[in-house]
């Protein structure tokens, strides 16, 4: 399953910025936080890899007994 999203311009006298917007669902359900850094890998001219800066822990889960 994948989430489209379309790359925003932003034009200003004296630069652009180019602005990619995280769908709600996508970004809650990796827990992002508000101000969180990520870093953009470019893997190919056709792939990009959005990666946290600072790793999020793994939940531990609880062995349930018989």
């Amino acid at each position: 399953m994948g989430f489209k999203t379309k790359i925003q311009r932003v034009d200003r006298p004296t630069n652009q910025s180019f602005y990619a917007i995280i769908p709600t669902a996508l970004a809650q359900s990796f827990e992002v936080d508000k101000a969180e850094e990520f870093e953009w890998i470019v893997e190919d001219k056709n792939t990009l890899i959005f990666k946290r800066s600072t790793p999020k822990k793994k939940a531990k889960l609880k062995h349930l007994e018989d």
